[in-house]
């Protein structure tokens, strides 16, 4: 397939004729060929000739890969295992079970333990927004405070920059990229850590980012108070239509007085996007019926990449895999989890090329393998069971993480790229 002049006049601009791609083969026809290999392999081949370099770190190879998408585009999965300021993020490639580190995000030496943040990506890019985190400067010490910070990681030059910071701050709270405006929508949130279950603050408001122009601008807010929510825009013909919000909590009760618990919600919003501005919040039902008992596990949704069909959602709730009806507004059991997870571990659950990943962490001894490192043995095995959800099939893949310990799912953060 020919590539597009445009894209071809942008090669010949970066490379020097004189400086072939590969001997014997006019730029473009190279350049194809290049932009077939697998991402994964790059920070390898870059090191190969300067023309090999320039190439691999240039728009042109981006737009290519896009341009034929189905075919050369990798799945990939950026897992951030703790707070990123302090830990580098990884890039992992199922398919060829290949792991690439990230730099760290930039350190402000006052603020530290950040979690609950929101990772998404859109383009070649990773976007790292809010979060909660502890401030020295703030007071009291051993409470969180929520982060209004926005990242970006750009995958041409392989830096972060900091970006106009939200309008609220806000942790855990829903997200979700608008390719086809080059927007990104949040919600709701709080200052919720991992430490304080119950407490810290909520709120409603909604925010718009538009890349371009590196600026938020404020929607209609939530009906409610809302935190520990997901988003997650719903595509027709092509462009996004409607922004969701599924889940969460609101106010919290206390058990005997003394215990704090949130109170989560089970019902549904629903924003309809226009072009000069988000809609009014449309309000869903209880998604639950009668006698049934509420649940409130992990939310995604797969897209029909090819827009042939709606998208479709699902629950992972302990070990049962549940899908949304939207005709109906309600829950219904899809499928179990083959390989239940051990004792005192939690699942990870994410989607990549239209599948459900379901990932947790085994210590099983690999019989094949006699020398193990130190690191290797704390970090145990990842084992991903994958659900295909319109064959109904799943299998399985196996691979050692790269982190010193074990990966926790209850607060890991993964944003699935496509590159």
């Amino acid at each position: 397939m020919p590539i597009p002049p445009s894209l071809a006049s942008t090669l010949l601009h970066q490379i020097d004729q004189d400086q072939a791609l590969i001997p014997g083969l006019p730029n473009d026809v190279a350049a194809l060929i290049l932009s077939f290999l697998p991402y994964s392999h790059h920070c390898r081949l870059k090191p190969t000739c300067k023309p090999w370099y320039i190439f691999l770190s240039s728009k042109t190879l981006h737009s290519l890969r896009r341009h034929h998408r189905r075919r050369s585009l990798s799945h990939l999965l950026c897992v951030f295992p703790e707070d990123p300021h302090i830990s580098s993020p990884f890039l992992f490639d199922p398919q060829h079970l290949a792991w690439r580190p990230l730099p760290p995000l930039p350190c402000n030496p006052h603020e530290y333990g950040l979690c609950n943040f929101t990772s998404v990506s859109l383009g070649p890019h990773i976007y790292v927004l809010g979060g909660s985190l502890f401030d020295t400067r703030s007071f009291p010490l051993d409470r969180p405070s929520p982060s209004s910070s926005a990242f970006r990681y750009n995958f041409l030059t392989s830096s972060w920059d900091r970006l106009a910071p939200m309008l609220s701050p806000r942790g855990s709270f829903a997200c979700a990229a608008i390719p086809s405006a080059d927007q990104i929508i949040v919600a709701g949130g709080g200052s919720r850590h991992t430490l304080f279950r119950a407490a810290g603050s909520r709120i409603c408001s909604v925010e718009r980012y538009d890349v371009e122009r590196d600026e938020w601008e404020a929607l209609d807010g939530l009906p409610r108070f809302r935190a520990g929510c997901v988003g997650f825009a719903v595509r027709e013909g092509g462009e996004e239509r409607e922004f969701w919000v599924m889940g969460g909590y609101g106010d919290s009760r206390t058990v005997s007085g003394v215990f704090p618990v949130d109170e989560y919600y089970k019902d549904a919003l629903v924003m309809e996007l226009k072009g000069n501005g988000g809609g009014k919040w449309r309000e869903l039902g209880d998604m639950w019926g009668a006698g049934e008992t509420p649940r409130f596990g992990k939310i995604v949704m797969v897209e029909d990449e090819d827009g042939g069909s709606p998208p479709a959602i699902f629950m992972l709730d302990d070990n049962d895999i549940l899908r949304y009806d939207m005709a109906s507004n309600r829950w219904q059991k899809e499928c179990s989890v083959p390989r239940r997870a051990p004792c005192k571990s939690s699942y990870g659950l994410v989607v990549l090329n239209e599948e459900l990943h379901v990932m947790t962490i085994v210590n099983g001894i690999d019989s094949t393998e006699t020398r193990r490192s130190r690191q290797q043995k704390r970090a145990g095995t990842l084992f991903m069971q994958i659900y295909h959800p319109r064959k109904k099939t799943w299998r399985c893949l196996v691979t050692k993480p790269p982190f010193r310990q074990p990966l926790d799912f209850s607060t890991t953060v993964m944003c699935p790229i496509q590159l």
